[in-house]
């Protein structure tokens, strides 16, 4: 069966550990474009489709190279304005930010965004409104749900797969398209992207893809440019950050490759036929 592979388009400093982070964000490096036409490269040498999740600060700077995304049949969903957690906002700033990364992308495209993903996942049970807004701007899915629990984020009551979510007791027509995992010992244990894919051997990734797909649901698989990406510039971060953020980068490409040669891979709006 098929997969699915999703992309967060964002640069290489756009993090979520301290606010500061984005700092005279417009003097630094830019990376996003060389790492995505890498990506771009692989995704076409093995027929593989994408759902990329566009930053609109990325899509502000290089309206081009959402184009050219769009025009190699990937989608073009978002990922919000400014990389803000969802749940340090409140629902009005919320607003604000995605229906102008909604509107700018659409206008550079020429066509409607199905799909959202909050930076870090951050729709955890402080920022469930998040919900509501998304479904009355016009958004038909979301995937922003990581159902496991971690400092940062996560919603460990979630459904590990496909749902239309529920909001003070009404049932929204919005669907929820959440991270994968593996039920281990009574535990949703993640391994499909970001530091999990970076930090697990590549055979127990495919025997994890194995598990999910036996179930009869499709894996979503979710990196960022910067993860194949080792020459990139170094954030000051601390300890446990930097490890999260830098570690297997000098092998993730790798790892993808091999993913990409195992098994197929399409974008969610194909995948669900939205």
């Amino acid at each position: 069966m098929k997969n699915i592979l999703t992309i967060d388009l964002e640069e290489w400093f756009h993090a979520n550990y301290h606010e500061n982070i984005f700092d005279n964000q417009n003097s630094y490096e830019v990376r996003i474009v060389q790492n995505t036409k890498r990506l771009l490269s692989l995704f076409e040498e093995y027929n593989a489709k994408a759902t990329f999740f566009v930053l609109g600060f990325v899509a502000e700077k290089h309206p081009q190279l959402i184009r050219d995304i769009a025009a190699l049949g990937h989608e073009i969903a978002s990922h919000g304005y400014g990389h803000q957690l969802i749940y340090e906002q409140t629902p009005d700033e919320f607003k604000t930010d995605v229906s102008k990364a909604k509107t700018l992308v659409e206008d550079i495209i020429g066509t409607s965004v199905k799909g959202y993903r909050a930076p870090s996942w951050s729709i955890t049970p402080k920022s469930l409104w998040a919900w509501e807004i998304l479904q009355e701007l016009g958004f038909i899915y979301d995937a922003s749900v990581f159902p496991i629990e971690t400092y940062l984020y996560g919603l460990p009551s979630a459904p590990r797969f496909p749902h239309h979510p529920k909001h003070e007791g009404r049932l929204l027509s919005l669907l929820e398209v959440p991270s994968s995992t593996v039920r281990i010992f009574n535990q949703n244990i993640p391994f499909a992207g970001g530091f999990y894919f970076r930090v697990l051997p590549y055979p127990i990734i495919s025997q994890c893809i194995k598990a999910v797909n036996k179930e009869g649901q499709p894996v979503l698989v979710y990196l960022h440019p910067r993860e194949i990406d080792p020459g990139q510039p170094r954030l000051k971060l601390s300890l446990k950050e930097s490890l999260i953020h830098y570690y297997g980068i000098r092998s993730c490409e790798r790892k993808l490759i091999r993913t990409l040669k195992e098994y197929e891979f399409t974008s969610i709006a194909q995948y669900y036929e939205l």
